[in-house]
């Protein structure tokens, strides 16, 4: 549904000119002047360098006109603005980067010292450099459903066109850099209580907000006392100094600068916003110029780059899950989330109780509406009896990793799906050579592998084999997509592509714990490298059992060696201690066991290179086998897949700016085995 047929105006922004020699707004005059956003040739606006030069020429015209107000709004249906024009600013340096961002504040200052009201009405996803312009308005008032934020922290910067300075003027001054430092988002009614909008209001209700907001009927808190007190320096300060202690627990200064640029930005300016301004513009293009950035930057790029494997109509409405445990029940409450039929089966009636309950769970951390989250549940529906096999266009196996129970399931779906549905599987440690066998149709199966948790982990591998047929390929790249996942398209091998690289780091930590390392050694190790957890920690949090079953299966298919898994952990699986969702693992969680969060101050060399260069090996294997397309694949499927430290750029990205890789795993060969051998893929690699 397009929200805009809903907003009751005149004129409509499809009725509204676009100025002369203007591509990405559109004016109509009025004693209320409407100016619509509506960036040329695509369906989301951002804020480009051709976006503010235009609207610097209309300020002057509308200024010229005299209206009583102004209201900027978007004319695109997805949102206001979805943040700065990455591809205009990624590759500028230095003074280049100064003089666009100073030319970008001079713009947003003219429009704040309009000598009318000025309004920003925002919707949907209101974003980084789109917040700004929104900013920079008199008012904001939201659409029910907006949400706004900052996520320049997840490139390696903080904003830069004036956001630190009106956010930590216009609300509480803590709460505003929480925002900024987290690159968090507030959504609607947040957004509103912190009063970044000044008004939330249904669709139908904005045009008489606006007219409030013209008449000087929409009043501001400016914060109170606390706010006041914050902006002295002694305040600042004593502020200043908890949020460091509270962003090294997450994001460590030698890795992630950008939050500590930030906090010193609001210490030593934020009493004085022509000061703050001019140290943002200096403060982020110092950070751009940063490795971290720029590492960042990519990653968004990577990100970009899956998202468009999967373009295309994937003619998927109904999904069916066969297997309603963790998995399964992620997927199918994921899918229903994003607007798909899903049916999910199971043996048993309990996991289905159960999966209704995680997927309230998700909803509610997902910050669904009430109503929202009632349609996502009416549309996941437990199916005991199997009914939605014979409807759906996509069936799942989300199964138990047993070759039997897969066999057993796609014997029961032969003559029972619709023609043109695809069969996929979730296998994460079979290969689909050994499963192809035992499909109705072997052109309409393929890997549809999700990662744990669904609901956070943004991959998806869209896994081939021999005979699948590429429409079935290009559908379920599409499918990804289409529920906001990341497709990446793989072929069949042993682990497909991120488990292959995953495997050595997960069962190296294994080794280590026989030769008597201590767990949290490892771990905060692995946290000092930039890993988002340690694989001790991960291998808690994928489970024992499928980590063993993934160890089997590159030990036995692959035709390099493999360390060898300790008798003890097949000991620990056996009895059922599977990890996190066990209550037991390698940390006992039943006894309130915390795994580290802390990085090691100064680990050894050894222990990182044992984990995290068999992970640029077996890259490097896999694009010799033609697993993966290219090193980018390999690099986004591993982030997007495991959390592999983004601000490194990837497994293969690290290996290049390196270089010495093959040397130092030679060296390690002769210290720890032939596992360490180098591939031979890397004599063209580079």
């Amino acid at each position: 549904m397009d929200v805009l047929e809903h907003i009751p105006r005149t004129p409509r922004p499809e009725d509204t000119p676009r100025p002369a020699g203007v591509d990405n707004w559109r004016y109509a005059k009025g004693e209320i002047a409407q100016l619509w956003l509506d960036c040329a040739n695509t369906g989301t606006n951002v804020i480009s360098e051709a976006v503010l030069r235009e609207l610097d020429r209309l300020l002057d015209q509308i200024k010229t006109d005299q209206p009583r107000a102004l209201a900027i709004r978007s004319a695109k249906a997805g949102g206001f603005a979805a943040g700065a024009d990455i591809d205009g600013f990624a590759n500028l340096r230095g003074e280049s980067a100064v003089k666009m961002l100073e030319q970008g504040h001079a713009v947003l200052d003219k429009l704040s010292d309009l000598p009318f009201t000025t309004i920003a009405v925002v919707h949907g996803n209101t974003l980084g450099g789109g917040l700004e312009l929104a900013l920079a308005c008199d008012h904001r008032i939201g659409v029910d459903g907006v949400k706004v934020g900052f996520p320049e922290v997840q490139l390696g910067l903080h904003p830069g066109l004036g956001g630190t300075f009106r956010l930590t003027r216009l609300i509480d001054p803590v709460a505003a850099m929480q925002m900024m430092l987290t690159g968090s988002s507030a959504h609607d009614r947040k957004a509103r209580k912190l009063g970044i909008l000044d008004a939330l209001v249904p669709i139908r209700h904005v045009d008489a907000a606006i007219s409030a907001a013209a008449a000087g009927k929409l009043e501001h808190d400016t914060g109170g006392l606390r706010a006041t007190a914050l902006r002295t320096r002694a305040g600042r300060s004593l502020a200043a100094t908890r949020m460091r202690s509270e962003a090294e627990k997450k994001a460590p200064n030698q890795h992630y600068p950008a939050p500590y640029a930030l906090i010193n930005l609001w210490e030593d300016h934020g009493g004085d916003p022509s000061a703050m301004q001019k140290a943002e513009i200096a403060s982020f293009a110092k950070l751009l110029d940063s490795a971290t950035a720029q590492n960042l930057i990519r990653v968004f790029f990577l990100r970009r780059k899956l998202k468009s494997e999967g373009k295309g109509n994937d003619g998927i409405q109904h999904v069916h899950v066969i297997g309603a445990g963790a998995m399964g029940a992620e997927i199918a409450a994921w899918s229903a989330m994003q607007g798909k039929r899903v049916t999910l089966e199971d043996v048993a009636l309990e996991p289905l109780g159960e999966a209704v309950k995680r997927a309230v769970g998700i909803y509610d951390k997902k910050h669904l509406s009430g109503i929202d989250a009632r349609d996502a549940l009416d549309r996941m529906m437990p199916d005991p009896e199997g009914l939605g096999r014979a409807r759906a266009d996509l069936v799942i196996e989300a199964a138990p990793e047993k070759l039997e129970i897969k066999e057993k399931i796609y014997a029961s779906l032969d003559g029972v799906m619709k023609p043109d549905a695809i069969l996929a599987s979730n296998t994460s440690s079979l290969r689909l050579a050994d499963l192809v066998a035992a499909t109705p149709d072997a052109g309409r199966f393929a890997g549809l592998h999700f990662f744990n948790p669904v609901s956070q982990m943004p991959l998806v591998e869209v896994v081939s084999h021999d005979a699948a047929e590429a429409k079935t390929l290009d559908r379920l790249a599409a499918f990804a997509e289409g529920i906001d996942r990341l497709p990446a398209r793989v072929t069949d091998y042993p682990g497909f592509l991120v488990n292959r690289i995953l495997g050595p780091y997960l069962m190296e930590a294994m080794v280590m714990l026989e030769e008597g390392k201590t767990k949290e050694d490892i771990d905060r190790a692995a946290l000092a490298f930039g890993m988002p957890m340690g694989p001790v920690t991960l291998a808690d949090q994928v489970g024992l059992d499928i980590c063993l079953e993934v160890a089997k299966s590159l030990r036995h298919s692959l035709d390099r060696p493999m360390a060898d898994t300790p008798d003890w952990l097949a000991e620990m699986v056996a009895q059922g201690h599977v990890g996190r969702k066990s209550g037991r693992g390698l940390y006992n969680y039943d006894t309130r066991e915390t795994p580290p969060d802390t990085p090691a101050d100064d680990p050894p060399d050894e222990i990182i290179d044992r984990l995290i260069l068999p992970m640029c090996d077996a890259g490097v294997e896999c694009l010799r086998k033609g697993v993966a397309q290219d090193a980018d694949t390999v690099d986004a499927a591993v982030i997007f897949g495991t959390g592999w430290a983004p601000f490194r750029g990837g497994p293969m990205h690290y290996a290049k700016v390196r270089r010495e890789v093959p040397r130092r795993l030679e060296a390690l060969a002769a210290d720890h085995g032939a596992r360490f051998d180098p591939d031979k893929g890397w004599a063209s690699f580079g």
